[in-house]
C-alpha cells in the first residue's frame, strides 16, 4: 500500500489548509496576498480542492475516483454526496470522536481493530458508517495507557453535531449523515465535480 511521507505541515501549507484540521499544530493566520503572485488556471483550481481532500483523508487517486463515481450516481448532487462519503469513513469517525489525535493515526488504530460498530470488531478504516450505527472503543483497548493520552490530549475538540458521543462509555451514535455545513475546513466541490466531467 502506498503511503504519503511529505511532512504534514508542509503539504498544509501548500494546499491552504489549517494544520488545525489534520489534528496537528496550532491555528495559524494565513496572508491572503502570499503566494499569489502566480495566476492558477481553471485546472490548477480544481485540482488543488481535488488534491485538498485527498490529503485530508488520506485517500488515495484511485480509491477517491471510485468515491466519485459512487456519488455520481445516487441522488443529489455529487460533490455534496462526496463529501458526505468521506466523512462517514470509520477512521474519519474515530477522528471526530477525539479517539486519535490524527487522521493518519485513526486509520492505524482503526486497522488494529481497536472499534467495533454495532458491537462488532471492524479493522476496515474505509468501512462507511450509516446512521443509527454506534462506534465504539473495544473494552480492552479502553484500559490502554495509549488511548487513555489520546483522550485527555484531545478534550478540547468539538465534536460534530451528527454524532451523539458518549465520554463514559467511549462511544458515539450516528445521528445522521454529515452535510458539508459539519466540515471544519473550506472545499469548493463543485470543482472537482467539474475536474472529472471533463
Amino acid at each position: 500500500m502506498a503511503v504519503s511521507r511529505e511532512p504534514i505541515l508542509k503539504r498544509c501549507k501548500s494546499l491552504g489548509i489549517s494544520p488545525m484540521v489534520m489534528g496537528v499544530g496550532k491555528e495559524t493566520k494565513r496572508d491572503p496576498n502570499k503566494n499569489s503572485r502566480r495566476k492558477v488556471s481553471e485546472y490548477g483550481l480544481q485540482l488543488k480542492e481535488k488534491q485538498k481532500l485527498k490529503f485530508i483523508y488520506g485517500v488515495l487517486e484511485k480509491q477517491f475516483y471510485h468515491y466519485y463515481e459512487l456519488a455520481e450516481k445516487q441522488e443529489g448532487q455529487a460533490g455534496t454526496n462526496l463529501l458526505t462519503m468521506l466523512e462517514s469513513r470509520l477512521d474519519n469517525v474515530v477522528f471526530r470522536m477525539g479517539l486519535s489525535m490524527t487522521r493518519r493515526e485513526s486509520r492505524q488504530l482503526v486497522g488494529h481493530g481497536h472499534f467495533e460498530v454495532n458491537g462488532k470488531k471492524v479493522d476496515i478504516p474505509s468501512y462507511r458508517v450509516k446512521p443509527g450505527d454506534v462506534i465504539s472503543l473495544k473494552e480492552k483497548s479502553k484500559k490502554s495507557v495509549k488511548f487513555n493520552e489520546i483522550i485527555e490530549a484531545t478534550k478540547g475538540r468539538t465534536v460534530p453535531s451528527w454524532l451523539d458521543k458518549d465520554n463514559n462509555t467511549l462511544s458515539a451514535t450516528v445521528v445522521r449523515a454529515p452535510e458539508k455545513e459539519d466540515l471544519d475546513y473550506e472545499i469548493e466541490e463543485h470543482l472537482i465535480v467539474e475536474l472529472y466531467s471533463k
